[in-house]
C-alpha cells in the first residue's frame, strides 16, 4: 500500500501538469496503457483473461471508473492538495459501507474521528475560494465511489488475481473514454505523449500494488494507509506548483488526513 501511494501520487501530480488536455483524453491514455500492460503480463504467465466472479468483478469496474474521472476532473480544476484531500474521504465512506455490507466493525471512537475528517472538509471548501460548490459535489461523489471500490475488492478477495480486476477496470475505462474523447481530442506534443505513457505506467503499478495490498487485509485497515498520498500531494503542490493555503483551509486538510491516521491505532 505505501509503495502503491508514491506511484499514485507522481501520477496525479503528472495530470495535473496535464490540466490543458481534456480529462477523458488523460483517462484513455492512463487506462489503455495500464490495460496493455496488464494483458501482456496475463499471457506471460498463464493468468486467465475471464473472471471466477464476473459480477462482482464488473462492478468494481463501473464504480471504479466514475471514481477515477470524478478524481481526474477535480484535480485539473481545484489546487493539487484540495483535491486529493477531497478524494482521501474515501476511507471514511469505504469503514462506513463495509459495516452493513461486510459486517466489520466500528468502535465508537472511530465514529468520531470520521465525523473530524468531515468538519475539516467544511474548513477547507469553506475557507479557500478556489473551490467551487460543483468541484466539491464531484470530489465527494467520487470519494463515495472509491469506497465502494475498496469494499468490493474486500468482498471478491483473493478468490480473482488482481490483475484479471484491474484488467477489467482499465480496459472497459479505455475503450469507454476512448469513445468519449473524440470530440474532444487535441494533438499532444511530443513531451505530452512521453507524459501521458509515464503516467499509464504509473497507473498500472500503484493499481497493482493497491488491489493486492485490499484483497490481502480488511478493507477499513488498509484504507486509512492511503493518506500517505495526501501528504506527498501536499508537499509537491507547495514546491511544484506553488500552491498555498490559508491556515484554516490547511488545518481541514490536517484535520482529514490526522483523523484518518489516528483510526490505524483503532482499526
Amino acid at each position: 500500500m505505501l509503495l502503491s501511494t508514491l506511484t499514485f501520487a507522481v501520477m496525479q501530480t503528472l495530470i495535473k501538469a496535464l490540466s490543458h488536455i481534456h480529462v477523458f483524453e488523460v483517462v484513455f491514455f492512463r487506462a489503455i496503457i495500464t490495460a496493455f500492460l496488464a494483458m501482456g503480463f496475463m499471457v506471460r504467465n498463464g493468468v486467465p483473461f475471464k473472471a471466477k466472479n464476473s459480477y462482482w468483478v464488473w462492478w468494481r469496474t463501473v464504480t471504479g471508473i466514475i471514481g477515477m474521472v470524478l478524481f481526474f476532473l477535480t484535480i485539473q480544476k481545484m489546487p493539487f492538495g484540495a483535491a486529493v484531500s477531497i478524494k482521501y474521504l474515501s476511507p471514511v465512506f469505504t469503514a462506513i459501507i463495509a459495516v452493513f455490507w461486510l459486517k466489520e466493525r466500528i468502535r465508537n471512537i472511530q465514529w468520531l474521528l470520521f465525523f473530524i475528517a468531515f468538519i475539516g472538509l467544511i474548513l477547507l471548501k469553506g475557507f479557500d475560494t478556489r473551490i467551487d460548490t460543483i468541484q466539491l459535489i464531484l470530489g465527494i461523489i467520487g470519494a463515495i465511489a472509491g469506497g465502494f471500490v475498496y469494499v468490493i475488492i474486500r468482498k471478491i478477495g483473493t478468490e480473482e488475481h488482481p490483475l484479471v480486476i484491474v484488467n477489467y477496470y482499465m480496459l472497459t475505462a479505455g475503450v469507454l473514454a476512448g469513445i468519449a474523447m473524440i470530440p474532444v481530442w487535441t494533438n499532444p506534443t511530443l513531451f505530452e505523449w512521453v507524459l501521458l505513457i509515464i503516467i499509464g505506467s504509473l497507473g498500472y503499478y500503484g493499481q497493482l500494488t493497491m488491489t493486492q495490498a485490499f484483497q490481502m487485509e480488511s478493507a477499513s485497515r488498509m484504507a486509512p494507509i492511503k493518506y500517505m498520498e495526501l501528504v506527498y500531494s501536499l508537499i509537491i503542490g507547495l514546491i511544484w506548483f506553488g500552491e498555498s493555503y490559508t491556515i484554516l483551509a490547511f488545518l481541514g486538510m490536517l484535520l482529514i488526513m490526522g483523523s484518518m491516521l489516528v483510526n490505524l491505532k483503532y482499526k
